[in-house]
């Protein structure tokens, strides 16, 4: 059969890839093969579909069986949908400064989840017990938001990662002062596979509560999932994803994204290279004098130090972003479809602007 006729074109250069975002990448051919096998026929909407049913199977094959899958269209989405789910009106969500619920989602946990964040500096992006303590006070406060949450993430904003006993030493210390825990995991198969552990290693196995699930940035179109490990520890989900503008009525094609990811090793295959790719970008830019890596290189990215006149005309080359503009710190990250020509290329054209 013959593939339909369409009006659309491309207007882009395929060839085209650089260093800003893991989400700058297209999707993984599996990936639109699962949604072509997924999209003649009809469904029923809002989640009743036969693809979002196998996929709980598939998500208590890697979180344990009492974990359940709400499938949303963004990672913001999940994150505020997550946190509401585990907050009162009067609760807040301990986080580290660097956490993207604070830094990149716009206030949304806070304008739209009504939630309060009591933010902690760190040195690398990770929460210890000894760091939460510094905000796990005044439950009986009536003048204080209620500590309620510790959210993380893994793998963290600032590209560094969670060890299992460093995740069951947060989750242990929350739960003994009543507080649930959450984990961001937009690069959660990042993590897992720079770790060399299934996710259970370090979510439902050491006692994290609710996470959630990235698909954007590991090869899929758009979709991620909260996932409810503790069903203790949330009610109303389905009434929080709609009330939240997170219900997709299609719901099965963000359904059958994240089951061609999981269901086998795509998840894994996409995150390995990614890792891969960013050793490499470091271990090329490590011999570039001038350049200083800032933090240990644990998943897919790497931030570095480099002259600000250096990185302007760099990027001019090559889409990256600042991550400090004053300090000149710069964050380059790499995708599944990041090839060792690119980041051969990239370092090339480093080593180029700063010899200039």
């Amino acid at each position: 059969m013959n593939p339909p006729k369409t009006d659309a074109r491309r207007h882009h250069d395929p060839r085209v890839r650089g260093f800003a975002s893991d989400n700058y990448a297209g999707t993984h051919p599996e990936v639109l093969a699962a949604l072509a096998l997924a999209n003649d026929g009809h469904q029923v909407a809002y989640g009743e579909d036969e693809y979002t049913e196998h996929l709980q199977q598939i998500i208590r094959s890697h979180f344990g069986a009492s974990a359940e899958a709400f499938p949303v269209f963004n990672g913001t989405g999940a994150n505020v949908v997550a946190l509401q789910a585990v907050t009162d009106r009067w609760g807040a969500v301990i986080c580290a400064e660097s956490a993207h619920i604070n830094v990149d989602e716009g206030g949304a946990p806070e304008r739209m989840g009504g939630l309060k964040l009591l933010t902690v500096p760190t040195p690398d992006g990770k929460l210890t017990p000894e760091l939460i303590d510094r905000q796990a006070y005044g439950w009986d406060d009536e003048h204080r938001a209620m500590p309620q949450v510790v959210s993380i993430t893994q793998s963290t904003e600032l590209g560094t990662l969670y060890t299992p006993d460093e995740i069951r030493a947060i989750c242990e210390h929350a739960h003994a002062h009543g507080m649930k825990v959450h984990l961001d995991g937009s690069r959660i198969a990042n993590a897992a596979a720079s770790l060399d552990v299934p996710m259970r290693t370090f979510t439902n196995a050491v006692g994290v509560d609710i996470l959630s699930l990235g698909g954007t940035k590991n090869g899929a179109i758009f979709g991620e999932a909260v996932v409810v490990i503790n069903q203790d520890a949330v009610s109303h989900m389905k009434h929080l994803r709609k009330l939240s503008m997170q219900l997709a009525s299609k719901m099965r094609f963000v359904s059958v994204q994240l089951e061609a990811l999981l269901a086998k090793d795509l998840w894994l295959r996409n995150a390995r290279h990614a890792n891969e790719m960013a050793q490499r970008l470091a271990e090329g830019v490590r011999a570039v004098y001038g350049v200083e890596i800032l933090y240990p290189v644990q998943a897919n990215g790497v931030f570095a130090r480099l002259p600000h006149d250096v990185s302007v005309r760099l990027q001019k080359r090559f889409r990256f972003y600042f991550w400090d503009e004053a300090a000149g710190d710069v964050r380059w990250m790499c995708a599944f479809d990041t090839t060792e020509e690119d980041v051969d290329a990239f370092v090339a054209a480093l080593k180029e602007e700063m010899a200039r």
